[in-house]
């Protein structure tokens, strides 16, 4: 098998992240990856995702490190059956979740880049950045809090402001953190 067309999708200490081709996106060939990669030194989690081709490692970087597991995966694909061999009468099985709340949101980002068309991609892939759905948070949170307290607002604190000074304090507060986290 031609171990050229690996893409790496994400890589960081302890962490790889790889996609095969699309030849060895057979459940036997990535249990195949699986248990060779498994049994090398300082490897701690091996996930194989079928139908996406995806493979994921972590591991101990104290005691391996990326061209490691890159050596073990060129080695392990060499040793695979050629493609119409691997893919003879092979079931594909159901596509595993992704271990950590990271991978899936990871997962989930990717397919929804990929499944956008071609010309709203970068408005898909700028909208799914993590300030982007921070922002989007924040701004629902503010938007609950106001509407939870819109009759407080209009019935007492701006009648009395004084008596109510700790609630306006807390408001001013609140939107002062809000710009100054905007602005950054």
């Amino acid at each position: 098998m031609d171990a050229s067309t690996i893409e790496v999708l994400h890589r960081e200490t302890g962490y790889l992240r790889l996609r095969l081709p699309a030849h060895c996106r057979v459940a036997t060939i990535g249990a195949m990856l699986e248990n060779g990669l498994k049994s090398l030194p300082g490897m701690q989690r091996v996930t194989w995702l079928t139908a996406e081709g995806k493979l994921a490692t972590r591991f101990d970087p104290h005691v391996c490190t990326h061209a490691d597991v890159a050596r073990r995966v060129k080695a392990l694909l060499t040793e695979l059956p050629q493609p119409q061999q691997a893919t003879e009468n092979v079931e594909e099985l159901p596509t595993p979740a992704p271990q950590n709340l990271v991978e899936r949101l990871d997962d989930l980002r990717e397919k929804l880049i990929f499944a956008a068309p071609e010309r709203f991609r970068p408005l898909v892939e700028s909208a799914t950045t993590e300030k982007a759905v921070t922002n989007f948070f924040n701004d629902i949170v503010a938007f609950y809090l106001i509407r939870t307290h819109w009759d407080l607002i209009t019935r007492l604190w701006i009648k009395n402001p004084v008596k109510y000074g700790n609630a306006w304090l807390t408001v001013f507060y609140l939107v002062f953190l809000l710009v100054r986290y905007r602005k950054s």
